[in-house]
């Protein structure tokens, strides 16, 4: 079997293991496997992958494009990513602009890059996500708090009397951004992950294994999708796939001279599944919620689960796609016809109910509760 669709069927595989175990998960054993993830082994990747990173002026063009996508994207998702949602709808609109933007290649790029192009592109694809990791880390990061401050202001809530002061006391207490400050600091002191000591290095290595396996499992467990949340969450895929191929083909339009392997992962990269990070603000922001008892949530946190769900195997799927007929996406024209295609298909469902004049319902509880996430409707649960 292709080692790309056998990584493939393995990553579904344990999701589907997870979906299985959904009737044996209590609500706490939920939320334990949440800060484990959140707490543990998602800062033991981004110190390891800092810590990898060879610095060199002449690459920063890399992580610059990264970001550059990123915020092109937030732009889009603001615009046109959530035109198909009502304005009654804002906490998904929300929610959106968070995930949308984000990439997580390591899960659905990478391990398809080392096999079709080789560990040169996969090293620069890795050092593009140095940019990418200081959107979804930092900026979605203050994004989300920002909004979380400025919905307390309104509802006259204390906790912004020192908003700023407030913002950064957060942002450093996440065990992130602590490790993203740690790593950078070793960075610029020459040090990287062989100058630690060997137990220390051997300790972050084994917790870094957990990562995969763990964040599979909750997605599948904590995944509840409807038909009909399913549908609107394909056609937004389905739009931001297709604008990334129109940046990839305007962006290769403009480079004809580029090679082939570079070409592809120009394409490659920025079809990634969304990313897992953004989600982390998300959570953070609704533990705050529930401690302030605000009324309405900022995010709608089984919505961003069941895009997390959908997103990675329609990014893998994907990424096999191109790879398969690679001699088809290394030209503008085709990638330029694909993305207005899926751009204009994805609007399809929205257009035809603007004609008949209906509505999206907005209905309180549609999409099923989400266990020991939702924290408003799980206190409302309880009490």
């Amino acid at each position: 079997m292709n080692f790309a669709l056998q990584n493939t069927l393995e990553l579904l595989l344990i999701i589907g293991l997870g979906f299985l175990l959904q009737k044996k998960v209590a609500k706490q054993d939920l939320k334990g496997v949440k800060v484990l993830i959140l707490s543990i082994a998602l800062p033991a990747v981004i110190f390891v992958a800092l810590l990898k990173i060879k610095l060199d002026s002449s690459l920063l063009i890399f992580p610059v494009l990264a970001l550059a996508f990123n915020l092109i994207m937030l732009a889009a998702s603001k615009y046109i990513l959530g035109i198909s949602l009502s304005k009654e709808q804002s906490a998904k609109k929300r929610t959106i602009m968070m995930l949308l933007p984000s990439l997580a290649p390591g899960l659905s790029c990478f391990p398809f890059l080392a096999i079709y192009l080789g560990d040169d592109s996969l090293a620069l694809a890795a050092l593009a996500d140095v940019g990418n990791k200081i959107f979804v880390l930092i900026m979605l990061y203050m994004l989300a708090m920002n909004w979380y401050h400025l919905r307390s202001a309104q509802e006259g809530k204390p906790s912004t009397s020192n908003k700023l002061k407030s913002l950064g006391l957060a942002l450093l207490k996440e065990p992130i951004n602590l490790v993203l400050i740690v790593g950078l600091l070793l960075l610029a002191f020459g040090l990287n992950l062989d100058s630690l000591p060997l137990f220390l290095k051997n300790t972050v290595l084994s917790v870094k294994t957990l990562m995969t396996p763990l964040v599979l499992l909750f997605i599948g467990m904590a995944v509840r999708i409807k038909s009909g949340e399913f549908g609107l969450i394909l056609s937004l895929l389905v739009r931001r796939s297709g604008i990334t191929f129109l940046i990839s083909g305007i962006f290769v339009l403009l480079l004809p001279s580029l090679a082939a392997p570079l070409v592809l992962l120009l394409v490659v990269f920025p079809q990634s599944a969304c990313s897992f990070w953004p989600f982390a603000h998300m959570s953070a922001v609704s533990s705050m919620e529930e401690n302030d008892q605000q009324a309405e949530p900022t995010f709608d946190i089984n919505f961003a689960v069941n895009i997390l769900a959908c997103s990675l195997p329609f990014s893998t799927i994907l990424v096999i796609g191109i790879f398969s007929f690679s001699e088809v996406f290394v030209s503008p024209l085709p990638l330029l016809l694909i993305g207005a295609g899926m751009t204009i298909v994805s609007f399809v469902p929205y257009a035809i109910k603007k004609i008949k004049g209906i509505k999206s319902p907005e209905i309180p509880g549609q999409y099923g509760t989400y266990v020991g996430l939702n924290t408003n409707h799980q206190s409302s649960e309880e009490n």
